[in-house]
């Protein structure tokens, strides 16, 4: 079962959250918070899975929040909800470590996917808005200078792997472009994780910009 607390300053939008969310299966809802505070308060009581956040509220914002929550043991998984698509904030709250993020406009099957799919430890990378954003407001290495400290423990496979990641790429869409298995293409998921101390994706994405890895426009181009 997937434990959902829902943080949003506006009693509406959690409201309908939660009316879409809980008559899943394999959704609970376990809580609800109208700002940061509450929310820190909240998770520790109810130790959720997935915490669905807004950005901007009163007193502790999402990005704060963001940033407190995953400094505990068994952190859950954060889903910003926003109204803004590109959004400094939402970056900011990503790069802390937020596996992805939402309008708050998107269908509701969308959202009950979004919930899933976080909660299967994967991040929100493949709408183009994702990487929009990213090539947005990343504060990119300089050109040509060389390989950065972070990705130094990588093989030259794990970088191939990286770079397909930050273009928005699924396990298996980087298996067929790499001609290896999608159980492979996992394996070097977890170990470039694991070697850039790295929570998912989207943090592998962020990081991919910000060393110049891969540029701007990249991503576009790679659109299918």
């Amino acid at each position: 079962m997937i434990r959902v607390l829902i943080v949003d300053d506006e009693p509406l939008v959690r409201s309908g959250v939660r009316m879409i969310l809980e008559g899943e299966h394999d959704i609970e809802i376990v809580g609800e918070a109208a700002d940061g505070n509450e929310a820190l308060e909240q998770a520790h009581a109810l130790t959720p899975n997935i915490v669905m956040l807004d950005i901007r509220m009163p007193g502790l914002d999402g990005i704060e929040t963001t940033r407190r929550l995953l400094e505990r043991k068994a952190a859950p998984r954060i889903l910003i909800l926003t109204t803004f698509d590109l959004d400094e904030y939402v970056y900011e709250a990503m790069k802390a470590g937020a596996s992805g993020f939402l309008l708050k406009n998107v269908p509701p099957a969308k959202l009950v996917d979004a919930v899933r799919t976080v909660a299967d430890g994967d991040a929100l990378l493949a709408p183009a808005i994702t990487r929009r954003m990213i090539e947005r407001f990343v504060q990119r290495a300089p050109v040509g200078a060389g390989r950065p400290a972070q990705l130094a423990e990588l093989t030259e496979r794990e970088l191939d792997v990286l770079r397909l990641i930050a273009r928005g790429l699924s396990n298996a869409e980087i298996g067929k472009a790499l001609f290896l298995s999608e159980a492979t293409i996992k394996s070097h998921v977890n170990r470039i994780l694991s070697k850039l101390d790295l929570r998912d994706r989207t943090q592998a994405t962020v990081l991919a910009y910000e060393t110049g890895l891969i540029e701007p426009g990249d991503a576009a181009r790679a659109e299918p």
